[in-house]
């Protein structure tokens, strides 16, 4: 038996359930528990000043923790950079794709006409700052919540499109709502997005471990995500901060593209990185120095000087 800890929302079910019945088809009884985080409690506040590194992880850990579960399983782009020291990730899923997408009723707007306002809906400072530097014309409206909550306050006027992940629009159904697949050269997508993560506490026996990794780990997405994981700990990347990373392979090499954005979009420091599949966590960790020596460490601590001091300019352009 494996007792699987899982968020309450309905993405976060989906992915739950498509594990749980990974494991069942491999022979494993499965059991879940569900139950809301700090994330999906705290709606009124974005999650870069909610104060949590952990916003929708730190209960899912407590439960692991005291043994009620044996694993949590996440997006592995909501996991924080450092992981308590009982933790681990042991296994990531084949990764969906990666893109960042625009949704909306109206088939005809147009992100790329400048000539028109539009708002769009995101709880993320990636999206926000990438968006100010590529479309200086786009109103950025905070919206928080599941993504059929966003949908609804959508169609009631909050904003005219969202902004969100491929991965979680595909898996919930709302592919037709999809007006424009951004590029990854262009919106570069934060660690880990399109991959679900297993955690588990150091406790959990060899043999559960082993048979979880078998079941569910696809070793090309771990690959990439080990190496973008490694470059986002380097930068001490969280929600708050603006980084962006994505690895891919290209036959026995992974290249790793990296890079951090300054909130009001005037900035992009970026770097790219190639090196053997077996390097992939020094390959994160020496882009993420790398970044850091050339303008990154700078324009760190700006963001985190502007984010102590309120909100930084709006008007800004590529």
């Amino acid at each position: 038996m494996i007792v699987i800890g899982s968020r309450k929302s309905k993405l976060a079910m989906w992915q739950t359930e498509m594990v749980a019945e990974a494991l069942n088809a491999a022979g494993m009884e499965t059991t879940i528990k569900a139950m809301e985080t700090m994330g999906d409690k705290v709606l009124d506040t974005s999650i870069a000043k909610i104060g949590s590194k952990g916003v929708f992880t730190q209960e899912l850990e407590e439960q692991l923790a005291s043994g009620v579960t044996d694993i949590a399983v996440h997006s592995a782009k909501d996991m924080q950079s450092q992981l308590p020291e009982e933790f681990a990730l042991i296994a990531f899923t084949r990764r969906e794709q990666v893109n960042d997408v625009l949704l909306s009723d109206n088939q005809s707007l147009d992100i790329d006409d400048r000539s028109k306002k539009i708002r769009i809906g995101t709880s993320s400072v990636r999206r926000r700052a990438l968006l100010r530097y590529y479309y200086p014309h786009v109103e950025t409206v905070e919206m928080r919540g599941n993504l059929q909550t966003r949908i609804r306050k959508m169609r009631e006027g909050a904003c005219d499109a969202l902004m969100l992940a491929y991965a979680g629009v595909k898996r919930m159904g709302y592919d037709e709502l999809i007006i424009k697949v951004f590029p990854v050269t262009q919106i570069f997508p934060p660690v880990g997005q399109g991959s679900i993560a297993i955690e588990a506490s150091s406790r959990l026996p060899a043999d559960k471990v082993e048979f979880i990794r078998a079941c569910l780990n696809d070793h090309d997405s771990e690959v990439c995500l080990l190496a973008e994981r490694a470059f986002l700990k380097t930068l001490e990347g969280g929600c708050s901060i603006p980084v962006f990373a994505l690895a891919t392979l290209d036959q026995q090499d992974i290249v790793l593209t990296g890079g951090l954005v300054s909130l009001d979009g005037r900035q992009i420091v970026m770097m790219q990185r190639r090196g053997a599949i077996g390097e992939a966590e020094s390959i994160g960790l020496e882009l993420g120095k790398e970044i850091l020596d050339n303008d990154g460490r700078e324009l760190l601590a700006r963001i985190r000087r502007e984010q102590e001091g309120g909100p930084p300019e709006q008007v800004v352009g590529p």
